[in-house]
């Protein structure tokens, strides 16, 4: 697991998970995508490969209460203005047909107008937005005020113009000063207010164009809106094969709206998992190639129906039998989709941990749990006083049971019913408990006072005889690559083993390479969520931030939004921080990030054990108090 300090600190900025999972959940509801995702960029703008819009940094570094309101901005425009309302088709006849000198410019002044557009229809059809596209405006004015100045002293005229409009916009070209022949463009830029559509908005790009080319050489050199561009976009000229003439057709017409491109984007996507062939947007399909057959629908996981037999002497028919045999008499599992979209690549198994020489382990063992015994005791002998404490308020007014001491129903009521009854107290907690332990290489220091944190947590609940799952999780660094991230986890403890004494298991803990921590949090979330206890805790103890094959950017997020998955399943999810000094603030800030305010660290290694009791307790008070 790497660890959390970076040697580049203006590089180490990290987003507030769960706010971005507020701002995907809104993206998801205004577009009706379910698979749209939320992440933050230089510039607001669409991924339709990844199925992504971008919030812009712009609003980073400000007031809390600005930046909030200027990120829901970007969603309401992104998901409400553009997604539904710019007209691809139109942009990418513009694309093709502007002109070479000041093409940057031309882009630039065609997404400002259409913001304007698009926030003014917004505005119509959600009253709400008001507010929060007032405080976007008054804060962009301010940018743009001042790139107006910088950028015409500098004599950068493009830039400085693309600001005098978006100000000529909001304030009027009245209010507005600049090099004076942008005075000659106001005529134009008041169009805007009458534009209808997008085609509407290239027709005043091409007009104040034809102005500006006669005062205007150098084109623009900074970007200010982003939005779309040419190569993150499907190609328009489709590859079907039933003659076709018009490549502009698709299964469902030309593709008009950005909600459209993501929708085939993502239904071919969808479309192409499994063994099948795949020709750009025209696909071949697993069915048999005899027309006389009907064929099969392609689909992910499909076992190969035929081998064919080339000319080659190499690759018999035997041989292929036989290399496919030895393929599904692996048993390791592919995650696929559901682990998330960071783990589609996983293979992972599922193995007993292998116990090392009971010899010398069996003498350690005795010597930890002698050391630990009167904690444990301590600790058992508290939670059972705790349940016998706990009383079950009576029930009255039952027609059987014990009699009560207060008889004067018999007298004063036709129906007298003088009994009641007291539930006994609970015997055993219902509860269940997984542990995840990191098994990456940077725990190899920890190992001693891990284990011993690990016994503690076994041996205690093993006392109060709660159903728990222990289990270490790695990936292998060596072999994991684009197509294949290998992935163990290895039982110390199983679910079904009950009241087992697993012990010399915990002994035979040792350190490996990476971890992947979201796909962990979701293998083991599966495994709690099918059981029947009333209460379901996961406890994660690790000793940094998650760091496996392609995942050190995207890490952080994906075990964040892993953990707001389970807690949505009701499995609470706990994280200790296993460290050898006191934690620093940006570490304990990046573990609230991921875990939110269920996050503990331990100030030192002898501290392992502590606050694993310290963690105990406050679930299991949770269980006893809610019995």
């Amino acid at each position: 697991m790497a660890s959390v300090n970076r040697f580049i600190q203006f590089n180490n900025e990290t987003i507030d998970t769960r706010k971005l999972m507020h701002y995907e959940n809104m993206a998801k509801a205004l577009t009706k995508n379910t698979k749209i995702l939320v992440n933050e960029r230089k510039l607001i703008e669409f991924q339709p490969e990844d199925q992504t819009v971008s919030l812009s940094v712009f609003w980073r570094h400000r007031e809390d209460g600005i930046m909030h309101v200027g990120r829901l901005s970007d969603i309401y425009l992104l998901t409400e203005g553009f997604w539904k309302y710019f007209s691809v088709q139109a942009w990418r006849e513009f694309l093709k047909e502007k002109p070479n000198n000041l093409s940057k410019l031309l882009d630039q002044l065609l997404f400002c107008l259409e913001e304007f557009r698009l926030v003014e229809k917004i505005q119509k059809k959600r009253v709400g937005t008001a507010n929060i596209f007032r405080s976007r405006v008054q804060t962009y004015l301010a940018f743009h005020k001042q790139q107006l100045l910088v950028n015409s002293q500098k004599g950068f005229l493009a830039d400085a113009f693309i600001s005098y409009v978006y100000i000529g916009l909001h304030e009027g070209t009245m209010h507005v000063n600049g090099p004076e022949f942008f005075s000659l463009a106001n005529g134009i830029i008041e169009k805007v207010y009458e534009s209808k559509d997008t085609q509407g908005s290239i027709d005043i790009v091409y007009q104040l164009y034809y102005l500006l080319q006669a005062h205007m050489k150098d084109d623009a050199l900074h970007q200010y809106y982003a939005i779309l561009s040419a190569s993150n976009l499907p190609s328009v000229d489709f590859h079907y094969h039933q003659g076709m003439k018009d490549s502009l057709v698709g299964e469902e017409g030309k593709k008009e709206t950005i909600e459209e491109i993501f929708r085939s984007w993502h239904r071919e996507n969808e479309q192409e998992d499994g063994v099948h062939l795949q020709f750009e947007l025209e696909h071949g399909r697993d069915g048999e190639a005899d027309q006389n057959i009907a064929s099969q629908e392609g689909r992910e996981g499909h076992d190969i129906t035929q081998i064919g037999q080339g000319r080659s002497s190499g690759d018999t028919r035997e041989n292929l039998i036989t290399e496919y045999k030895e393929e599904k008499s692996n048993d390791k599992k592919k995650a696929g989709k559901a682990f998330g979209k960071e783990h589609l690549h996983v293979e992972y198994e599922e193995t007993r941990i292998e116990r090392a020489t009971a010899g010398e382990n069996k003498l350690l063992l005795q010597a930890y749990r002698q050391e630990q015994a009167p904690f444990v005791r301590a600790f058992v002998q508290e939670m059972k006083k705790r349940m016998e404490q706990k009383k079950v308020d009576k029930r009255l007014n039952l027609s059987k049971g014990r009699l009560s001491s207060n008889l004067t129903t018999l007298w004063t009521e036709e129906r007298p019913k003088p009994f009641y009854k007291k539930n006994a107290p609970s015997t055993h907690l219902n509860a269940v408990f997984g542990l995840l332990v990191d098994g990456s290489a940077s725990m190899q220091d920890k190992l001693d006072e891990t284990k011993k944190a690990v016994l503690l947590f076994h041996d205690v609940l093993r006392q109060l005889k709660i159903s728990h799952e222990i289990v270490l999780h790695y990936e292998d660094a060596f072999e994991a690559s684009d197509t294949k991230q290998p992935n163990t986890f290895e039982w110390i403890h199983k679910l079904e083993d009950g009241g087992k004494d697993s012990g010399l298991n915990i002994l035979s803990i040792e350190a490996h390479e990476d971890n992947r921590d979201g796909f962990a949090v979701r293998w083991m979330g599966k495994r709690l969520e099918s059981r029947p206890e009333a209460h379901k805790f996961l406890l994660v103890f690790s000793d940094g931030e998650p760091s496996a094959f392609g995942y050190a950017q995207n890490g952080i997020m994906d075990t964040a939004e892993a953990v707001v998955e389970l807690e949505r399943k009701h499995i609470s999810v706990l994280h200790l921080f296993l460290n050898d000094t006191e934690a620093t603030e940006e570490q304990l800030n990046l573990f609230r990030l991921i875990f939110g305010k269920k996050t503990a660290a331990a100030a030192s290694l002898e501290k392992f054990s502590e606050e694993t009791l310290r963690l105990l307790r406050k679930m299991l008070h949770h269980v006893v108090k809610s019995t």
